[in-house]
């Protein structure tokens, strides 16, 4: 899990980064992003409707699996960032980790949220 610093929610917050932030999509899952000069650290949500999973157990385990893979990924993020990952599938709930860990480092490539080295 990762540290309360690093986690958001809230509908306002949520709003303002689906309105404003850039988008990268896939047939599994979405990452929206800002920037936030208002802020020294990177901070993430997972989004997982009830429309996509009934159950609040599943939903939540997902959601677990997910910000532990981005709890091992936070130091190589920039530092000023409000990040979104919205999933729209349930296959996350059946997907091994190195396959879960594939999907979203395919799509975290595809953004401008890592350090440049």
């Amino acid at each position: 899990m990762i540290p309360v610093a690093f986690r958001f929610h809230g509908h306002n917050s949520l709003r303002y980064v689906y309105s404003n932030g850039k988008a990268v999509r896939s047939r599994l899952a979405t990452i929206k992003w800002i920037a936030n000069p208002h802020r020294s650290k990177t901070r993430l949500a997972i989004v997982i409707s009830k429309k996509v999973i009934k159950s609040a157990v599943s939903r939540n385990r997902i959601r677990r699996r997910f910000y532990e893979y981005m709890r091992l990924q936070l130091p190589q993020f920039h530092t000023n960032f409000d990040v979104v990952i919205i999933i729209t599938s349930s296959e996350f709930l059946t997907m091994p980790a190195p396959d879960l860990a594939n999907q979203l480092e395919s799509l975290l490539s595809q953004t401008d949220l890592y350090k440049t080295s």
